[in-house]
């Protein structure tokens, strides 16, 4: 089948998939046209990636894939195809690939690109002193511009697709007991962000949540938050900050204890603007909030704690109180129970074993009333 430009063919072939053939010069000693060829499971598909070549091939911005080199390939990747994503995941695709990507893969021919060489990379890098964490973000942005590159025809598979990442690692998860968390809270009793703390530690609100959070999305009457948006940290220097989206891309209700009420109350309701400002009326930062945080937990003896850690703590003392897991999975946001149960998983293992020694004290009673 011709296609409609006349600049290429596209056929089906014997195994049933798709394949488009374009002219992208000639070979100066034979004056043959030197074609190349894409392939794809339909025939949309094809056409589709035939229509993008030759479109690049007549603005002159067309580079053969057999010349065309890592480092070259990923510039145009994050210059054209990272546009729909958050800044900030823009901002972390490219760090890692001017950090980590480039400098040793650049120079490799993208058509030369094998599952080995990205191996032995990723085994560097872990050599290197890079967490296993960080190996599979550079495994996850290396992987997302090559799948693009198999999508528009440059190569025909994923050679990360091949790779063995090293295995999963929970990191020892922090959280304060209730030893721990009357200790902190006299702490802070007092102190200019003592109610953010407090929030934070009762609701399981993430940082920028909590910096984000506006007085129009709490409702006294029936003692709910509703967080909608996140403060996010400006990418460009002195840019501003901005609101967007919380990290699930949706909002949720977040039912508050008499406590925490009490405690927003005595700042003074307001109508509008921010909650949580300083004495001029601003939004706190990220950087001031973890500053004071961390000066409070060395102080008390847990210099280990982070702000994050107030989120863990919300979710295990909820648990241990006994309220529901799909309740804690929505108030923390997760994007299902299964997560929860995953990541809070040995509270709820400790509470099934003290749940047998009380109902052996149950037994005991009952049998000997």
């Amino acid at each position: 089948m011709r296609n409609m430009q006349g600049a290429g063919s596209i056929r089906q072939r014997k195994n049933g998939n798709w394949e488009a053939r374009y002219t992208v010069g000639r070979d100066p000693g034979t004056g043959k046209q030197i074609q190349k060829s894409i392939y794809g499971k339909t025939q949309k598909e094809v056409r589709q990636k035939l229509t993008q070549i030759i479109a690049s091939i007549d603005d002159g911005t067309f580079i053969s894939p057999s010349k065309l080199t890592i480092g070259a390939w990923i510039n145009m990747w994050i210059k054209d195809y990272i546009v729909s994503v958050k800044p900030a995941t823009a901002r972390i695709y490219e760090n890692n690939c001017r950090n980590h990507i480039i400098p040793v893969l650049g120079a490799v021919r993208l058509a030369l690109l094998t599952p080995g060489m990205i191996q032995q990379f990723y085994n560097n890098l872990r050599e290197k002193g890079l967490s296993d964490r960080s190996v599979k973000l550079v495994h996850s942005v290396l992987g997302k511009s090559l799948g693009q590159a198999v999508n528009i025809g440059y190569i025909r598979t994923n050679p990360t697709d091949a790779c063995v990442l090293p295995k999963n690692t929970k990191k020892e998860m922090q959280f304060l007991d209730d030893t721990q968390i009357f200790t902190f809270l006299n702490e802070i009793e007092g102190h200019q962000l003592e109610t953010l703390f407090v929030v934070t530690l009762f609701t399981g609100m993430r940082l920028g949540e909590v910096l984000g959070l506006t007085w129009n999305c709490i409702n006294f009457s029936d003692g709910r938050i509703n967080i909608s948006k996140q403060l996010q940290k400006p990418i460009e220097k002195g840019a501003n900050y901005k609101l967007i989206l919380p990290k699930s891309g949706k909002s949720r209700w977040v039912t508050m204890a008499p406590y925490v009420i009490k405690k927003l109350s005595v700042l003074g309701i307001r109508q509008e603007g921010f909650v949580f400002t300083d004495k001029n009326g601003k939004h706190f930062t990220p950087v001031t909030v973890q500053r004071n945080f961390k000066k409070i937990v060395e102080k008390i003896g847990y210099s280990s704690m982070r702000f994050h850690d107030l989120r863990h703590s919300y979710a295990v003392s909820a648990i241990q109180a006994g309220v529901d897991i799909k309740t804690i999975a929505e108030s923390l946001g997760h994007h299902s129970v299964a997560f929860t149960l995953d990541t809070y998983g040995h509270v709820t293992e400790r509470m099934q074993k003290e749940s047998g020694i009380k109902m052996e004290k149950f037994i005991q009673r009952v049998v000997n009333f």
